[in-house]
């Protein structure tokens, strides 16, 4: 899966995300969580959470490695892998949750802007790269 989100950013922009990660950022001791979806038992999904700062308003989590198979897209899978990393944040204490994603991801944007996220201020690596779009989104129980 993250070979072919490599690739589908590499066919975008010239280059594989270049963030760092570690399979220890997704674990429940770090408080972050790495999943993959399935359909007809075939892996076709996945996405995952780690924690990105605490401040004075509590935690906030960050969405790395969002990315769905183009044969399956457009079936609820993406959106359906986003709800259950937003449950799970939110049950391991989140409060907040961050992304970025490219400028050229228009699917991804329509994703994240139809469950609630907003436009915010760029952040990280990709602060002052052009091509870049963050959200955010509060996750706090009501």
């Amino acid at each position: 899966m993250l070979a072919a989100a490599d690739r589908t950013n590499t066919e975008l922009y010239g280059h594989a995300d270049q963030s760092s990660l570690s399979v220890d950022e997704f674990t429940r001791p770090q408080r972050g969580l790495f999943i993959v979806a399935h359909h007809n038992d075939a892996p076709v999904g996945c996405g995952g959470y780690r924690r990105h700062h605490e401040d004075a308003d509590g935690l906030t989590a960050e969405i790395k490695r969002m990315y769905v198979e183009p044969a399956v897209r457009r079936l609820g899978i993406a959106r359906a892998v986003l709800a259950r990393l937003e449950h799970d944040a939110q049950a391991a204490g989140y409060h907040t949750i961050i992304l970025d994603t490219g400028s050229k991801q228009h699917a991804a944007h329509i994703l994240y802007e139809q469950c609630g996220y907003r436009r915010t201020a760029s952040y990280g690596l990709y602060r002052d790269k052009p091509g870049n779009r963050a959200y955010i989104k509060s996750i706090l129980r009501k």
